[in-house]
């Protein structure tokens, strides 16, 4: 008579063994979902907050050319810009920046104009907006974004945060 090896206390065993190997093969699995969405929803929400920044700078940068263009007919001209407070929940600061210090920030722009830079505070996004003045710009101010008032007083035209 053959006699076969008792395998009934392997059985048990094998069930438990698949379950525990799935549910760490779906743990893995659902980590490195959740990973790989979190990294995309930060580059997602980078690119929405430079997206935002270059369009309100183009937008303040029209502002501002309108001021230098007023300012050829009249010795005192003041536009007040209603801007976003915030781009993609974040704060941002408007600061002008002289030629030279717009080619050093920003190598793609030459040294022939000056530029916006529009600096997000939560965000690591920074973004240069060239712009053409014929009176001169007031360089080195930083505002807070908001309602910004435009300024030309007879000088160089001047960037404040307006009293609303």
């Amino acid at each position: 008579m053959i006699r076969r090896p008792d395998r009934t206390s392997d059985r048990g065993l094998s069930i438990a063994l698949t379950h525990v190997l799935t549910i760490g093969i779906t743990t893995i699995l659902i980590a490195m979902l959740l990973l790989a969405g979190s990294t995309m929803l930060d580059s997602e929400t980078e690119r929405s907050t430079e997206t935002a920044l270059e369009t309100v700078g183009e937008r303040l940068a029209g502002d501002i050319d309108n001021v230098d263009r007023m300012a050829n007919d009249s010795d005192d001209v003041s536009l007040v810009s209603d801007r976003p407070r915030t781009v993609a929940n974040s704060g941002y600061t408007v600061t002008t920046l002289s030629a030279s210090d717009c080619a050093d920030r920003a190598p793609l722009l030459d040294d022939s104009n000056p530029c916006l830079e529009l600096d997000a505070s939560s965000a690591d996004v920074t973004v240069h907006v060239p712009i053409r003045v014929d009176n001169g710009i007031e360089t080195g101010t930083s505002v807070s974004g908001g309602s910004l008032e435009i300024t030309y007083t007879g000088g160089d035209i001047e960037i404040t945060e307006a009293d609303r």
